[in-house]
């Protein structure tokens, strides 16, 4: 079997990552059709690198030059309307997708030509997953556990390991067919961890979830970012990719955007800051201290506050204090507007599609 169509019914990738030492021993007969794959990748500097990855089909232009890098622990949020290209990008990575121009590594190793080595340390997990109906939970995973080469002898406690990190263990002899869409969402990350990756794909991982299995899903994500995963998640639940990435992208009709931590993200979308005030007491005499200030661009009163949005994103806001204070004003608090990553998403792109 080739390496593009070897695994086709399984994410792309690698077994429970151990230590560097000691390696698990690769059974010298593996499944006919599965050859072993080699051992997880020891570290490197970074674990995902895109270099002007482009993808075209026709006219359309799925991806346009894309350049992205993680390092090692990255959970990198990938944030995008649909058709941004988000899952093309994921594909190629994973190495189920090939791009017009450009390349990709994993773990310092271009995808084209190391089908084994990208099997072995890339987990991918779609957005939508078949599964194999007649088969019950811990078939399946010992399924693929047989597909990934791990030796018979350690299949059921590799199997026991993943059903036990994603809650999945009372479960074990339900049929596949027979769980919810918060259960297969689950039973699919407990799938791209049987062989242990040190790169995880997860595309949409908690859409068409119920608020509870929402929850769930996060709380996994967070456990497999404090066991050192690298990790690429795309989502449209914004507010819950700020509780654990590190870092996010912004890509729109195959471009990215914009990318860097929250704070980068915020303070790009944040051309105009804007600074709620509160005193005590009369307004007007704060009004008249701060309106005729160059540095201030505008003053409105909402709510009780004042709301004063500056010319400049890069200055400090200390200016306002020391100007009230001159004036006597009583300074109740002067706090600096949070955006969401709502307002960030909106305000970056312009929700256009292919």
């Amino acid at each position: 079997m080739n390496d593009s169509s070897a695994l086709n019914d399984s994410p792309a990738a690698a077994t429970m990552t151990p230590p560097a030492s000691t390696p698990p021993p690769i059974p010298a007969a593996a499944p006919v059709g599965f050859p072993p794959l080699p051992y997880a990748a020891a570290a490197t500097q970074t674990a995902i690198l895109t270099q002007n990855l482009t993808k075209r089909y026709g006219q359309l232009v799925a991806l346009d030059n894309l350049t992205l890098e993680l390092v090692p622990g990255d959970v990198f949020g990938f944030i995008g309307p649909n058709g941004a290209g988000k899952s093309t990008t994921m594909k190629i990575v994973a190495g189920l997708l090939a791009p017009t121009s450009g390349q990709a590594l994993v773990m310092g190793k271009p995808v084209n030509g190391n089908g084994d080595f990208v099997r072995r340390n890339v987990g991918y997990m779609p957005d939508f997953i078949g599964v194999y109906e007649d088969l019950k939970v811990a078939e399946y995973l010992e399924f693929f556990a047989s597909a990934y080469s791990i030796a018979r002898k350690q299949r059921k406690a590799v199997v026991e390991q993943v059903l036990e990190l994603t809650d999945l263990k009372y479960k074990r002899d339900a049929l596949v067919d027979s769980l919810s869409r918060g259960m297969t969402q689950r039973l699919s990350l407990a799938r791209v961890l049987i062989h242990d990756p040190p790169v995880l794909l997860l595309d949409e991982p908690a859409s068409g979830l119920d608020p509870r299995a929402r929850i769930e899903i996060r709380e996994l994500l967070k456990e497999l970012q404090r066991l050192g995963k690298t990790i690429l998640i795309s989502s449209h639940i914004l507010s819950e990719l700020g509780e654990f990435c590190n870092k996010l992208g912004i890509i729109e009709r195959g471009k990215l955007l914009v990318s860097g931590t929250i704070d980068d993200l915020m303070a790009r979308a944040r051309a105009h800051p804007v600074i709620a005030v509160q005193v005590v007491g009369d307004v007007e005499p704060a009004l008249l201290a701060i309106r005729d200030d160059p540095r201030v661009d505008k003053v409105e009163q909402r709510n009780g506050q004042i709301l004063v949005t500056l010319h400049d994103p890069d200055l400090h806001h200390h200016f306002l204090v020391e100007k009230l204070v001159q004036r006597h004003v009583r300074v109740h608090s002067v706090t600096p507007e949070q955006l969401k990553l709502e307002d960030v998403f909106l305000r970056l792109t312009k929700g256009i599609v292919q």
